[in-house]
């Protein structure tokens, strides 16, 4: 009377025999269907594995990160005498703009 159609009923007394004989049981299950791979399924699987998780770096990429490094490791410039001479120039109407020479280097950017 230990079993329901044909399920196993738990035991009523937790530490009791039939209740180590029931968790040694189930265990032996759990056990036998965590079987492990042949020596050749897993050779097998282990060059899948291989074959399938290599990847290439296209250059463009590795030339993105090897110029991202050197501007990161670059030391930091400080413009900001620059930048109050030309606002303090333009401020006074002194800055005199140099309108062939931006052709110029616009010209040689595009060719």
């Amino acid at each position: 009377m230990s079993e329901i159609q044909g399920l196993p009923r738990p035991p009523f007394f937790p530490n009791s025999k039939s209740a180590q004989e029931a968790k040694e049981a189930r265990e032996a299950r759990q056990m036998k269907q965590m079987r492990r791979n042949s020596s050749e399924r897993a050779n097998e699987l282990e060059s899948l594995s291989r074959s399938h998780t290599k990847i290439d770096i296209p250059e463009t990429v590795k030339d993105f990160s090897r110029i991202k490094n050197a501007v990161d490791n670059a030391p930091d410039i400080d413009n900001s005498e620059k930048v109050a001479r030309l606002k303090s120039q333009i401020q006074k109407g002194e800055y005199q703009f140099d309108y062939d020479g931006l052709a110029d280097k616009l010209l040689k950017s595009e060719y």
